[in-house]
């Protein structure tokens, strides 16, 4: 696992501040370094030429909340559009890197717990961005129990989904009402419905049951497991996050709240990546 912090920053912070104070230091770091990015971004794409992508990246979107304090921002709401505003960016990232799946945590089943005037909102952005993520004409997956959300955001989450089920090129994985337990929870129940309607008995599911059975119920069925999965906000743990399917996975933790992640973290973290030897345990 990698984790972006100080050493990592100081490849575009190393820029000396005069004698003339520090706030014109400051300043001046700010114009060399928003002159300077785009050479950055430049030479961490090059960087990355001859190595494969990542099929599927799963990126936990954290810190909205923290980014809006941070901002000086009274409503938390703020932060969650922030963030919502950001994530089309993302998917373009992904897309251009030659990414397949993307996979999104917008709403934990935790979350779900939060107070009415922070969810009600919350879930309307939620909503919203979905379908904005629809109309740009990527495809949509809806992972996550949307039993747990109310029927009408529930229900508009599923139609869209559907109606983008045929679409070609990436995919686009949105987890909503997610919990990694309560995903393999629900793949065991779903496969002891299923036997039970062939008239498997439990003895005879017993002798039979593998991992590969669970893996066919999970939310993610028939798609790849994450190669890379990156978490914003500085906090180093996944928090229940595709908890089956990252047995193998890469981690990457980047210290930037999510609506302040730029093209330049994406890169960083595809850079660590590649840097990666994936042995399987063998």
């Amino acid at each position: 696992m990698a984790a972006a912090g100080p050493a990592e920053s100081a490849e575009l912070a190393a820029v000396p501040v005069t004698p003339a104070g520090r706030r014109g230091g400051g300043i001046r770091r700010a114009v060399l370094r928003a002159v300077l990015y785009p050479f950055y971004e430049m030479r961490l794409e090059a960087s990355l030429r001859g190595y494969a992508p990542p099929r599927h990246v799963g990126v936990i979107l954290d810190g909205n909340r923290r980014w809006a304090r941070s901002a000086g921002l009274a409503d938390v709401s703020e932060g969650h559009r922030k963030g919502a505003d950001h994530i089309h960016e993302l998917i373009g990232w992904c897309s251009q890197a030659g990414v397949e799946v993307v996979t999104l945590w917008l709403l934990s089943t935790d979350n779900l717990t939060r107070e009415p005037a922070e969810l009600g909102p919350l879930l309307a952005i939620i909503e919203n961005t979905v379908r904005e993520i629809a109309t740009a004409g990527w495809r949509v997956r809806i992972v996550g129990a949307l039993d747990l959300l109310p029927a009408e955001t529930a229900r508009a989450l599923k139609d869209t989904g559907e109606e983008t089920a045929s679409r070609a090129g990436l995919l686009v994985n949105v987890a909503i009402g997610y919990g990694g337990r309560r995903e393999i929870a629900d793949a065991v129940r779903s496969l002891l419905h299923d036997h039970a309607t062939k008239g498997t008995t439990i003895e005879e599911l017993a002798e039979i049951l593998d991992v590969e059975h669970i893996a066919d119920h999970l939310y993610t069925a028939g798609l790849p497991d994450p190669d890379l999965v990156i978490r914003t906000s500085g906090e180093q743990r996944l928090g229940g996050f595709l908890l089956w399917q990252s047995v193998h996975s890469e981690f990457y933790f980047c210290d930037a709240f999510w609506p302040a992640f730029r093209r330049v973290d994406f890169l960083r973290a595809l850079r660590s990546y590649a840097a990666r030897q994936r042995r399987y345990g063998q």
